[in-house]
């Protein structure tokens, strides 16, 4: 079996303003965001400790946060493409898989999400791309 390592964010709770309702309908509480970025075995199975031979993942949560919070948006989906691309902005991670759901869905209970699995010619296409353009620009 070839080694394969992972970085999973679970559950994070997204600061974000998704979607457009009107009266009746359930505006949702909270977006959740589950993240797992495939990267080398070698920043995972390391011979001494440091952060020079690991992937740091926090600068791309501050850039997911700060995407989330760009302002408003009409459709999940809209946000998820945007992570994928500061995902694919890291040329460690081999692959990814984005889930972004939304809570409640009717009467207080469900949870609706989009989810996203990319591999790594997928992020290879993303990476020979214009970036995205910013909302805000």
């Amino acid at each position: 079996m070839t080694a394969r390592s992972t970085i999973e964010l679970k559950a994070l709770e997204i600061d974000t303003d998704i979607g457009t309702y009107g009266p009746g309908d359930t505006v949702p509480e909270a977006h959740i965001l589950d993240l797992t970025l495939e990267i080398a075995p070698e920043q995972v199975m390391i011979a001494e400790d440091g952060m020079a031979h690991v992937f740091d993942y926090d600068p791309l949560i501050a850039e997911i946060d700060r995407l989330a919070a760009d302002g408003h948006y009409h459709t999940q989906e809209r946000l998820m493409t945007r992570i994928a691309a500061a995902c694919a902005a890291h040329d460690a991670v081999h692959a990814v898989e984005i889930a972004l759901a939304k809570r409640p869905v009717k009467r207080g209970s469900g949870t609706l999400g989009v989810r996203l699995c990319l591999g790594p010619d997928d992020l290879a296409a993303l990476r020979s791309e214009k970036p995205p353009v910013r909302k805000g620009d």
